[in-house]
């Protein structure tokens, strides 16, 4: 039987995995090169080789190897080659050539001289001259200059290996399938297929690693379903060894071992089905299952006891999804749902920056240095076990779960004027108690200008007081307002059992108008993490007037989240985009969010990374919303439109004024809803009223008193709200 020497290539860092997996295929003399692994075999391990190896990306098989510094040492070398044995001259081919010398300066100099050389093979022999096809030739030939020494061989697998042949539309940046094959053995998926142990991607995209994964459960041959092979256009080829070898793969084909499941879910639904296409495609609907999740609703499976398992994940690394501020929010949340819901587990996490595997907040105990395709990357291997802790105060972002829980101390008695506050503060809490265990909220107005003496609204974020103050009359006496406020304070800390050495958020709240009310009070740049129902957002207690979420809306956002699944979301003025993570979580098919500001959108974008949701899916964007809404030119199924009161940005020359401008703000965005659509109008303005025009114009419903919370019922004109609908035909 005939020997050949062949050539192994694969990403940077796999070569000692690429060893033994050739080794188990029948290849002898197998040795990693700093191309590859070089190893011997018949003909037959070469074309194991193609089909079975999940780690390389070319099998070549070596023709010769000469020493070549100059081009005319090239052309001679590769013209001494017996080419008529290897291709027709109606055959098409590729060179692909790497290296460099004095003489050889660049790739494209090199592959033409080397495409001269084997042509003017064909034309000394009185033969047609074979012609070149860069995309789909019969035959790739693999040309390497390395140190003066040229390697040349046959590319027998054709296309990089890592293209299994299954995918129907592979998505935006995908992790080669060989790089994800190497991350689950090196994160120890073989021993937990020996254990019959479960595998959970909470991150899966187009589902790379849940194939790759079912793949070495069924003992699946990767390219079992690629249609096209280098090889086929050799003249070397034996087709017969071929098909016994690729039928010998088919009856590999077994049953997952019992108990091991595959579980993949993502925030972005559009990657969830391109993940179910591409597993309907192979077969492994049963083994397994990806749903549209976002990260900070996943919990380990319950349906049975997983005490042991494999997360592994791939988040967004920077240069994909969203900068790297905003990508250190969506580790950290990763790390949290690792810390929280798979205890006793194992978790082999992909990073291209220190900093974003710094944000998971748990210990590595192994990295391992990677590529995919040109950039470096990191593989971080965890053991989830109760020791392993979340780190502290990421990049002065303070995350607060379930609430403050001070220790006692000793207090000045609070003068008579606080300690009515003070009593009423505890009334209202106890009022608002058993509302708080049912609404699955943490943040709640406490006290709303109650009394007349005291004109202050507190808020509790997480167990956190937030006091903003109303701006007193002039007629008060701005000493008297003062001592009032600091009253109000001294009431709020004992109530709260605030501790004395912390400072209370405190602001005096004035009408802002156009820029003004993004201007910063402060410059702590420190946020808080608060949780309303499902949702996990971002809220700023110090440095704004207002803290990133306007608390009276929340039965809207819930509203929306109910109303949200399968639909195209438009959020007009959306702020901070609490309300699009809303909708988002109850499964909005798409959602754009449109604001002039680019510190809202910026603060959207974190929350978004924070909730694990994807930026494609759930765009934003920075224009004025009546200029945006005028150029719009598709339709949307759920539309919010709550715009400020009044606006005279800088960033457009039209001033906004809400009593004035509701007729054409409403048509504008009416014009975008769908003919079935739901689009709900509201607004802060006190005194606002409905034009008649518009209650005429569409089906109109004033929801405003379904829309105010239990914690706001004191204030009914917190604001107004009506559900728009067009008129039926």
């Amino acid at each position: 039987m005939t020997q050949y020497r062949f050539l192994a290539t694969s990403p940077k860092g796999l070569g000692s995995l690429l060893v033994p997996e050739m080794k188990e295929l029948g290849a002898v003399d197998v040795r990693e090169t700093v191309a590859g692994v070089t190893f011997n075999g018949g003909l037959g391990v070469g074309y194991r080789a193609c089909l079975h190896s999940r780690l390389a990306n070319r099998i070549i098989l070596q023709l010769s190897e000469f020493a070549a510094s100059r081009a005319d040492d090239l052309y001679d070398g590769m013209a001494n080659l017996p080419w008529c044995d290897h291709l027709s001259p109606s055959s098409t081919l590729a060179i692909d050539f790497s290296g460099r010398s004095e003489d050889i300066r660049n790739t494209q100099f090199g592959a033409q001289r080397c495409k001269d050389a084997i042509v003017d093979v064909f034309r000394s022999r009185g033969l047609d001259r074979p012609s070149v096809d860069t995309r789909v030739p019969d035959l790739r030939i693999h040309v390497r200059l390395h140190r003066g020494r040229v390697s040349v061989g046959i590319d027998l697998s054709g296309t990089s290996l890592h293209q299994r042949g299954y995918r129907t539309e592979p998505g935006k940046a995908p992790l080669k399938e060989n790089l994800a094959a190497a991350v689950l053995i090196r994160s120890g998926w073989p021993e937990c297929l020996e254990a019959g142990q479960p595998l959970v991607d909470p991150m899966c995209g187009s589902g790379t690693f849940l194939i790759e994964a079912a793949m070495m459960a069924t003992g699946r041959p990767p390219g079992l379903d690629r249609k096209r092979w280098g090889f086929q256009g050799w003249l070397g080829h034996s087709s017969s060894q071929w098909q016994t070898i690729e039928a010998d793969g088919r009856s590999r084909l077994r049953a997952a071992p019992e108990g091991v499941e595959l579980r993949g879910y993502d925030g972005d639904i559009r990657a969830v089905r391109r993940a179910e296409a591409s597993i309907a495609a192979l077969g492994l609907d049963d083994l397994i299952r990806v749903r549209p999740k976002a990260l900070n609703t996943l919990t380990r499976p319950t349906h049975r006891s997983m005490p042991e398992g494999l997360l592994i994940c791939n988040p967004p690394w920077g240069e994909r999804l969203g900068q790297l501020s905003t990508m250190e929010l969506l580790y950290r949340e990763l790390g949290q749902v690792m810390h929280r819901e798979f205890q006793g587990w194992k978790a082999g996490i992909l990073t291209a920056h220190n900093e974003l595997g710094r944000a998971v907040g748990l210990r590595s105990h192994k990295q391992y240095a990677l590529n995919n395709g040109s950039i470096d990357i990191q593989l971080l291997l965890f053991d989830l076990g109760s020791s392993n802790r979340l780190a502290q105060d990421l990049n002065k972002e303070k995350v607060t779960e379930g609430g403050v829980n001070p220790t006692k101390e000793g207090r000045e008695p609070l003068s008579e004027g606080a300690t009515m506050l003070a009593n009423r503060l505890v009334k209202n809490r106890r009022r608002l108690k058993s509302w708080l265990k049912s609404s699955q909220t943490s943040c709640y107005r406490l006290y709303d200008a109650d009394m007349p003496e005291y004109a202050v609204a507190i808020d509790v974020y997480e167990g956190i007081p937030h006091v903003a103050e109303y701006a007193p009359p002039k007629t008060i006496n701005e000493e008297a307002a003062e001592h009032r406020f600091q009253e109000a304070l001294a009431a709020v800390r004992q109530v709260l059992e605030w501790p004395a050495d912390q400072p209370i958020a405190a602001k005096r709240r004035q009408r802002q108008r156009g820029a003004d009310q993004y201007n910063k009070l402060d410059q702590t740049g420190e946020r808080i993490t608060v949780r309303e129902g499902s949702a996990r957002l971002l809220i700023n207690l110090n440095d704004y007037l207002d803290t990133g979420l306007f608390l009276d809306h929340r039965p809207l956002r819930l509203t929306l989240e109910k109303e949200a699944a399968g639909k195209h979301f438009l959020n007009l003025f959306c702020y901070t985009g609490a309300a699009t993570i809303h909708a988002a979580l109850g499964g909005a098919a798409t959602s754009t969010s449109v604001d002039l500001s680019n510190t809202y959108l910026k603060w959207f974008e974190d929350n978004l990374a924070l909730n694990g949701m994807s930026a494609r899916q759930h765009r934003a964007v920075r224009a004025d919303c009546m200029t945006w809404l005028e150029g719009c030119d598709r339709k949307f199924d759920l539309v919010l439109l709550d715009p400020p009161s009044f606006s005279n940005s800088k960033a457009t020359e039209n001033t906004l004024d809400i009593v004035r401008d509701q007729i054409a703000l409403v048509d504008a965005a009416m014009s975008v809803l769908s003919s079935n659509g739901t689009l709900y109008f509201s607004n802060n303005h006190r005194r606002f009223e409905l034009a008649e025009e518009l209650k005429q114009r569409y089906r109109t419903e004033d929801i405003t008193r379904q829309t105010i919370p239990e914690d706001f019922n004191r204030r009914k004109d917190i604001h107004h709200c009506w559900r728009f609908q067009h008129p039926l035909t």
